[in-house]
């Protein structure tokens, strides 16, 4: 099965090359790359080697200094961008004579929370791999200036795919663009976030407090993994999120399984159950009203969704399942609709640590992905509502002793920071010229109305510029995860890529 992944990726690689000889830009990052692969990876492993969780504002400032003096060190006046207690945007613009429009480039270099125990080499001191750790990949020393990178080996490090890879290939692509003496049509502005893996509690704000600096007329969100098929994918919207964390409750102490069995209710089988109820056995979502106000697909959209590849049976294959959710519909369908996912629970403990207890709590936390017409604050009400309507009193913090006696069952129900979801038009103009760009960069590409991740739209909501979603990462690239990596040959077309769009 992994053959015939690479062997697609290997397909679409052949398939960008070609193209690439129609987009000047792209053709000329790829062959100045090719003469600077050594150097490329050198600012990457460094980039990499910083520490880069949300909540560590000592690394995170490092991060946006060195990002900083990267930009600045290709003559892209930057500076950090902040409010009170948030973690500071980078921001660097070029100004072009005579341009009538501006783009604007968003990544983010925070990365998602890790422990380093579950990690196959520490996640902050970046190796290569001449393959995948799961057919075996052996740590090799990077090559030496002047010599080629196999394309099919890999970077392990967090934030690897997810999200500097976006950072270096368009620093790669600037110098490219230099070295060649490519002229830019447009104003170019470039946007690099530091709470993204933290829900972007304060990135609204700063755009808010900003909004002439952060102006634009497009906003390219370089971000998520490719398609599975190999093929460059562009996203023109994503699914907003809700969240909630659910603790019901037993005994106030655990108690012997033996003497209390069969009498004292057991937290973990009430939640297991309260779970169970919220979906049915084809993964349909039966809380209340939990599709109303949905917003159809356009016919483009419809159109542009019939035509992404169906990768299903090889995904199954490589993911060792015997059967998906929500079938006969393929998974690009069921991105387009909202989700209700288990984050994980918690309850007692289990294996060599087990006791035979009856649990005290039992704890899931929840996910919902929404789409385009639900609101975050009422999705959550709804799901609330459905607990309630299952005999559960719920509370908004931890219930003491008057209330659990009060009540047979209590739910002390804890909400998250939600965001709502956002569909780009694909027959915008600039829509338009974004996917004819990118087609002449990379060839075959992959239109989805909407991804089923969540990436922040504060553009849009705060400055009314639409946004459009470029990832360049491997779509196996373990984000969010231990052992994180990123392909080469993803990092090299994400330069040709970015390139063709820095000279749009």
């Amino acid at each position: 099965m992994r053959r015939c992944l690479i062997l697609a990726g290997l397909c679409a690689a052949f398939a960008g090359s070609v193209a690439a000889q129609g987009n000047g830009a792209a053709l000329a990052a790829r062959q100045w790359r090719q003469n600077h692969e050594r150097a490329i990876l050198d600012e990457f492993f460094s980039l990499l080697s910083v520490p880069n969780i949300a909540r560590d504002e000592t690394d995170i400032q490092r991060n946006a200094e060195m990002i900083e003096s990267m930009l600045e060190k290709r003559g892209v006046p930057a500076k950090l961008v902040s409010v009170p207690g948030a973690n500071p945007v980078v921001f660097g613009e070029i100004k072009t004579p005579g341009a009538t429009r501006t783009i604007v480039f968003y990544a983010h270099y925070d990365g998602a929370p890790l422990d380093p125990k579950a990690w196959s080499t520490p996640p902050f001191q970046p190796v290569l791999r001449n393959g995948t750790i799961g057919n075996d990949g052996a740590v090799v020393p990077l090559p030496a200036p002047g010599t080629l990178v196999n394309p099919e080996w890999r970077i392990y490090a967090r934030s690897s795919g997810d999200d500097k890879a976006p950072i270096i290939a368009i620093l790669a692509a600037l110098d490219a663009i230099r070295a060649d003496g490519l002229r830019m049509k447009s104003n170019i502005k470039f946007v690099f976030e530091g709470e993204e893996e933290a829900g972007s509690p304060n990135f609204a704000k700063i755009l808010a407090a900003n909004k002439g600096l952060f102006a634009g007329d497009v906003w390219l969100t370089c971000d998520m993994p490719s398609h599975q098929s190999g093929r460059q994918l562009l996203v023109f919207g994503d699914r907003g999120i809700s969240g909630v964390d659910i603790t019901v409750y037993g005994p106030h102490v655990e108690l012997h399984s033996g003497h209390y069995g069969n009498w004292a209710p057991n937290p973990a089988m009430m939640l297991a159950k309260l779970l169970a109820s919220m979906k049915d056995d084809n993964g349909r979502v039966l809380i209340d009203h939990f599709y109303d106000g949905i917003v159809p697909l356009s016919e483009t959209e419809k159109q542009a969704l019939a035509a992404v590849p169906d990768m299903d049976a090889q995904l199954m294959r490589e993911f060792w399942l015997g059967s998906t959710e929500g079938a006969p519909k393929h998974l690009a369908e069921l991105l387009m609709l909202p989700s209700l996912n288990v984050r994980g629970m918690s309850s007692g403990r289990t294996g060599l640590q087990a006791s035979n207890v009856i649990p005290s709590s039992a704890t899931a936390t929840i996910d919902m992905r929404l789409v385009k017409g639900m609101d975050p604050d009422a999705t959550a009400d709804r799901l609330i509502n459905f607990v309630r309507k299952q005999g559960y009193f719920v509370v908004d913090s931890e219930p003491g002793a008057d209330v659990r006696r009060s009540h047979p069952k209590v739910a002390w129900i804890t909400r998250s920071l939600g965001e709502k979801a956002f569909r780009t038009p694909m027959d915008l103009p600039i829509s338009q010229e974004v996917i004819r760009t990118v087609e002449s960069a990379r060839g075959a590409t992959v239109l989805m109305p909407s991804s089923g991740a969540t990436v922040p739209d504060a553009a849009g909501e705060v400055l009314g510029i639409p946004n459009i979603v470029v990832p360049i990462a491997n779509f196996d690239d373990n984000q969010h995860s231990f052992d994180e990596n990123l392909r080469i040959q993803n990092l090299w077309d994400g330069i040709d890529l970015m390139a063709a769009l820095l000279t749009m």
